[in-house]
């Protein structure tokens, strides 16, 4: 795979220090409360199963899947339910937990949805942050990282299934996606 690798912009270690940070500041900041985590797939996956075990408090966990770029390497700005939760997150406080987060198209259509499902609170937990993207305004109460406007795989992130293995987030060769 490393000839698809243009650089690797976050380490193994630094992700999982990261991870372990957020998920003590989730406990503190939720001790006593009804939390579930709602993770979105595919890419969330590895990030909140990491995440869930650095959370020492009770919590539930569902997830969701959800597009916003069909066959595109960039957002279309529709968003469309592919996969619903299985449970209610009414009177809950729930944390979308998210891979990266770019225009924010889906963030602010996921966020609203769950509001109006009767949550007592939505908050956002997203690895990957790429604010020179954004196009909808959301708050990123979480975060673990930073990183430039480069499309990237690892760590549960992929370009047409290649890289969610891999231990670290990179930056994919331009010639690569750009076919």
């Amino acid at each position: 795979m490393d000839h698809l690798i243009k650089e690797i912009l976050v380490e193994e270690d630094q992700i999982r220090k990261k991870v372990a940070e957020l998920g003590a500041r989730i406990t503190e900041d939720y001790r006593g409360k009804d939390l579930i985590l709602v993770g979105i797939l595919k890419g969330a996956v590895i990030f909140m199963s990491d995440l869930v075990r650095n959370i020492k408090i009770p919590i539930g966990m569902d997830f969701m899947a959800v597009s916003s770029y069909g066959r595109s390497a960039t957002s279309t700005g529709e968003v469309r339910i592919i996969k619903d939760l299985d449970g209610s997150v009414e009177n809950k406080d729930v944390i979308i937990v998210e891979d990266i987060i770019d225009t924010g198209y889906t963030l602010a259509y996921l966020t609203d949805n769950i509001r109006k499902r009767g949550a007592r609170s939505v908050k956002v937990c997203t690895l990957l942050d790429k604010p020179e993207r954004r196009k909808v305004d959301v708050p990123v109460d979480y975060l673990g990282f930073e990183i430039p406007d480069e499309f990237v795989i690892g760590y549960g992130l992929d370009y047409a299934e290649i890289g969610r293995n891999l231990p670290y987030v990179a930056a994919l060769k331009e010639e690569v996606y750009n076919k």
